[in-house]
């Protein structure tokens, strides 16, 4: 931790920081898979098209990088920045490459196995923080951005 001290917001006393976020996750992600899409489209052209074969694969390249360099850069993907919501650590602090890569695996991994990625969600429902299975690993927390502290 930073000479900078920070400390998540308590879901009972600030409510805001977490009002609506698993619908905002979702929307971000709907969002984040469409221009995942896109961007393998536009990439197709240059694998001779023969990417078209190995789509889905494409996809979880692009994705995962995708999710790495955005959340790293500001804690956040372009979905979420669009629905105005924020990772931050279990520190407070926003994301650095590493908690992006560590996250970004985590969330992988549960999309690999569906039981996984069902206690995720399940999780976000009713955890006091709105906290994935990812999350609850890491200790850290999807946001509003609008909420500042």
């Amino acid at each position: 931790m930073t000479a900078r001290s920070y400390i998540l917001p308590d879901p009972e006393t600030q409510p805001a920081f977490y009002a609506d976020v698993p619908a905002k996750r979702l929307f971000a992600w709907i969002i984040d898979t469409v221009l995942i899409a896109v961007l393998c489209a536009l990439l197709l052209p240059f694998t001779a098209f023969t990417g078209i074969f190995f789509f889905p694969f494409l996809m979880l390249v692009v994705g995962f990088i995708y999710r790495v360099l955005t959340l790293s850069g500001g804690s956040a993907t372009w979905g979420m920045r669009l629905v105005g919501i924020e990772f931050r650590a279990q520190t407070g602090e926003r994301f650095d490459f590493g908690a992006a890569l560590l996250h970004t695996i985590g969330y992988s991994i549960s999309w690999a196995f569906t039981l996984l990625q069902v206690v995720s969600i399940v999780l976000m429902l009713v955890s006091r923080r709105k906290q994935g299975l990812t999350d609850h690993i890491m200790g850290s927390v999807a946001i509003n951005r609008s909420a500042r502290y």
